[in-house]
């Protein structure tokens, strides 16, 4: 099937601009209104590394915080949890260019953690860009020494063991008009080490044919005159979870990551409840909108601390200037105890480890020929799920 990217893509990247933000600003700028384009869980794919001597430039990718283990050492010296290259540099820059998880993105903001590199981290790095959606002849174009990168930061200065975050793009406030990228470049000025790269933004899905689309968990092919299911909800087609009651033990955002995860880390988990009447809660603003055929709630990893009961709610709240509580890409923020949110199903008795279905016309009510902008799973009491996915065509 052949596959098309909305036109706007193919513009050219240029220069963008960017301000600075504090350690203490990073998560609350880009935590609930964009993702991390390079994250391990999206399958990102490493294509060039100038030297990685002393630790694997995989590191950069890590989802959570790097560690600290002080007095191991490994065969080329102290063990770090990051990218680290050999002294002595004599070319300018080591680099590593990265194809993004999504198919593409548009970048919003730039994070370099030196955490625990104190007298050994990177003085300076640069990020740079390239727009190539055909995924081998693209990935082959990057790979050549003249290749045209574009600049999303500019050589900033770095401390030891400090986050250091960017704002990048229009008004340098991480705008849904942002750049678009299928590859990014991390160029370190001479040598160093960098314990975690992240590249924030919005994923742009690639659409498979007109009318159609493709994305991570899509389900069987589409007959001739069918739309194709496609996960709407994935992080990879543009799906964030926008807000949630708490995540204590773990993130909302990780109920949108492709497969079942590794363990109990990498699923939404809030803290026990003790009041009568708790509930806990999550929303999803669905990456494109569109009407609901199957949910599917996993417990996946939560063994005794899966949630007694769920219930799944969908709604449409389409942005409208001067509406509702706009997040950073420029959207609406929806709030949990909205009154146009529909109950569309629910299950009272929860189980560990089981994929809980909910298909149109059998135990998911109400959503015929309606079309969606947003889903909310609310957990009762309190308790840990590790995917919430929402299947369905465009609207």
């Amino acid at each position: 099937m052949e596959q098309v990217v909305s036109p706007e893509l193919s513009q050219p990247i240029t220069t963008l601009p960017a301000s600075s933000l504090v350690p203490d600003e990073i998560d609350a700028a880009f935590a609930t209104s964009t993702i991390d384009l390079i994250s391990a869980p999206l399958n990102p794919r490493i294509l060039h590394i100038t030297d990685e001597f002393f630790a694997p430039a995989s590191n950069l990718l890590t989802p959570t915080p790097p560690i600290s283990r002080p007095g191991v050492f490994v065969e080329t010296g102290a063990w770090y949890d990051g990218w680290e290259t050999r002294r002595h540099n004599p070319a300018e820059s080591d680099s590593v260019i990265i194809r993004l998880g999504p198919a593409a993105g548009r970048a919003a903001g730039v994070e370099i953690d030196t955490a625990f590199f104190t007298g050994n981290h990177a003085p300076e790095v640069s990020v740079e860009g390239a727009y190539e959606p055909d995924s081998d002849s693209g990935d082959e174009r990057v790979l050549r020494e003249e290749y045209p990168w574009q600049e999303i930061l500019g050589r900033r200065a770095c401390e030891p063991s400090r986050r250091h975050a960017w704002r990048v793009g229009p008004g340098q406030e991480g705008a849904y008009e942002g750049e678009k990228v299928t590859h990014v470049r991390l160029r370190i000025f001479s040598d160093g080490g960098v314990a975690r790269f992240r590249l924030y933004g919005h994923a742009v899905p690639v659409w498979a044919g007109a009318g159609a689309a493709s994305g991570v968990g899509a389900g069987a092919g589409a007959g001739a005159g069918e739309e194709e299911v496609l996960e709407l909800s994935a992080a990879t087609n543009g799906g964030i979870a926008t807000a949630s009651s708490d995540q204590h033990y773990g993130k909302a955002a990780n109920l949108l990551l492709p497969g079942r995860g590794k363990d109990m880390g990498d699923g939404w988990e809030t803290k026990r409840s003790r009041a009568a009447g708790h509930v806990d809660w999550a929303v999803v603003r669905l990456g494109a909108r569109g009407k609901v055929r199957r949910v599917v709630v996993d417990t996946m990893h939560f063994r005794g601390n899966f949630p007694r009961e769920v219930r799944i709610s969908l709604g449409d709240f389409p942005a409208k200037a001067g509406e509702g509580e706009a997040d950073g890409m420029g959207r609406m923020r929806v709030a949990s105890g909205d009154s146009r949110w529909v109950e569309v199903a629910s299950r009272d008795e929860m189980k560990p480890d089981t994929e809980f279905e909910f298909v149109e016309g059998k135990n998911l009510r109400d959503v015929e020929e309606r079309a969606w902008t947003h889903a909310k799973l609310t957990m009762i009491p309190d308790g840990g799920v590790k995917r919430f996915r929402i299947f369905g065509t465009r609207a």
